[in-house]
């Protein structure tokens, strides 16, 4: 996917010391990608953060000033080891404060689990005045709609920031891509090829993978090898422009073969606009 003003780059931050020393396994990364691939979108980037504030202020400053539409899942909660909130108003320079409809969301939640029985509707109390802080953004965020529990993510400067729970993320994130970003859904048409060949080392092939980026300008050519799980091999493949990848796969198979190669399954994938 070519990276126009009207096709931004994407990235991802996942905030957590949890998954930094494997407390937890991250489960975003492969979804998140799931959800871009099915609107016709790409992940650019992802980096992989603990809650350590300097830091999150520096890895914030550098995605606000790209202009990447940015996703960020963590941190956002409110106990002294969220950090992320705080940290994307510093990297702004901006004041926090608690947004209204935040505001009403949280003493809404409140109030529902009071009728369960469950702590009190009353926003005076220290508890509640502890979960509006949940609420406190960058000033000028935009509230983003947590299905699950109303208790709100935000959005700013093209950046969604969402809890690091799957179950509120994820339809968090979806619903940012949908409402914010749909008009950028499959505005590109983009082919994938590629094929598995036996016998035959990288070093052999990589000068034909040169030549394919060099003939095809756009056309990107990928080898992902596998070793140590029985007959070693290569899935060798190119992405970019349907008719331009299309004659590059097809160079890059004969070049294979030429070369001693012996070719086994062949997978093709198609993105682009939709009717």
């Amino acid at each position: 996917m070519s990276h126009t003003p009207a096709t931004p780059r994407i990235g991802l931050i996942i905030v957590g010391d949890e998954i930094l020393s494997g407390r937890r396994q991250d489960k975003h990364f492969s979804q998140i990608v799931q959800f871009l691939s099915a609107r016709g979108l790409q992940l650019a980037w992802a980096q992989f953060l603990g809650d350590d504030r300097a830091r999150l202020v520096e890895a914030y400053r550098r995605s606000f000033a790209s202009g990447d539409i940015v996703f960020s899942c963590g941190g956002i909660g409110g106990t002294p080891d969220d950090h992320t909130r705080q940290a994307a108003a510093a990297a702004l320079d901006l004041p926090l404060a608690l947004h209204p409809e935040a505001e009403a969301l949280i003493a809404q939640r409140c109030a529902e689990l009071a009728q369960q029985g469950q702590g009190s509707a009353d926003m005076s109390l220290p508890e509640n005045q502890q979960r509006l802080q949940m609420g406190v953004f960058p000033e000028g965020s935009e509230i983003v709609p947590n299905p699950y529990n109303r208790i709100p993510g935000f959005f700013i400067r093209e950046h969604t920031f969402v809890p690091g729970f799957p179950v509120m993320a994820w339809p968090m994130i979806e619903w940012t891509l949908d409402h914010r970003y749909g008009a950028l859904h499959h505005q590109h048409v983009r082919a994938e090829h590629s094929f598995v060949v036996f016998g035959l080392p990288e070093s052999r092939i990589t000068p034909a993978m040169e030549a394919v980026e060099q003939r095809w300008p756009g056309v990107r050519a990928f080898s992902l090898p596998s070793v140590g799980n029985g007959r070693a091999h290569i899935d060798l493949g190119v992405k970019g422009e349907p008719a331009a990848a299309e004659a590059a796969i097809a160079f890059l198979r004969d070049e294979a073969l030429r070369l001693g190669g012996e070719l086994a399954s062949q997978a093709t994938t198609v993105s682009g606009p939709r009717p």
